[in-house]
């Protein structure tokens, strides 16, 4: 799919005031880049969704790859959809998969699905409102194979989310195998990363820290994935997930993650 002379689109959005611009990404045959405020937000590949162009996004993917055998669908809730790069990518992977999207922009999710369309075949419904909010009315029985946090950006994140009570009611979503996966955006020091271990480790049986290497020294600002499982952390999920990278790629669980409890 060639992107070449297709124009960018732009969309005001209401709650937060900013604009949203969709534009070919001129080094990737097939790609687009979600900006909002002037800042890049995501980016797809709509010639090849398996392919994740942004790190923290990656290492969100190969987590995802672990919760289930490989290709086998599964249910997925997206909580913060950007451009559903992760929606698209479980759909390139797992076709079948049964997906929820909550955003709380509603002009964000029409612009990102009218101008970037999901593959054909994708069963994906969308939720407009506040994560917490909308979490508490899905219906009751259903249950997610995998919960995806991607909200937080450095220490403003908010207070009803970043919290041991929503982690719990993230948790009460899943399936007996589901995980918890929830990106940290931090900055030097890893303030909101030590609080979310925290919160996370009283909610979940388990948690594991995953990230490129230097981000756990805490000198640069950067994205850590945390997961929550249900049972103990797989030491065979450390040695996958170290290996597919990107690296150079560590992964914190047990003792070892005690030096990011807040």
């Amino acid at each position: 799919m060639s992107t070449e002379g297709t124009p960018a689109a732009t969309r005001f959005l209401r709650t937060t005031g900013q604009h949203a611009v969709i534009e070919p990404d001129e080094f990737t045959e097939g790609g687009f880049v979600l900006s909002i405020g002037g800042a890049e937000q995501s980016h797809v590949n709509l010639a090849d969704p398996s392919d994740i162009f942004y790190e923290y996004l990656r290492r969100i993917g190969h987590v995802v790859d672990l919760a289930a055998p490989w290709g086998e669908p599964i249910s997925a809730l997206h909580l913060g959809a950007g451009a559903l790069t992760l929606a698209r990518y479980i759909q390139a992977t797992r076709p079948g998969s049964v997906q929820y999207a909550v955003e709380l922009e509603r002009e964000l999710l029409d612009f990102v699905l009218q101008q970037l369309p999901m593959p054909a075949g994708t069963e994906l419904h969308t939720v407009i409102g506040d994560a917490r909010e909308s979490l508490a009315t899905l219906p009751a029985e259903l249950r997610f194979d995998v919960v995806i946090l991607d909200i937080f950006s450095g220490p403003e994140a908010p207070e009803h989310i970043a919290s041991t009570g929503f982690y719990l009611e993230a948790a009460a979503r899943l399936t007996p195998r589901g995980v918890l996966i929830v990106n940290v955006g931090d900055e030097p020091g890893l303030t909101l990363v030590r609080s979310q271990v925290a919160a996370l480790r009283r909610a979940m049986a388990d948690v594991a820290a995953f990230a490129e290497t230097g981000m756990f020294a805490g000198r640069h600002p950067g994205n850590i994935i945390l997961t929550g499982t249900q049972g103990p952390w797989p030491e065979v999920w450390t040695a996958a997930l170290t290996a597919r990278g990107p690296h150079p790629a560590k992964v914190l669980s047990g003792v070892e993650l005690d030096v990011l409890s807040a």
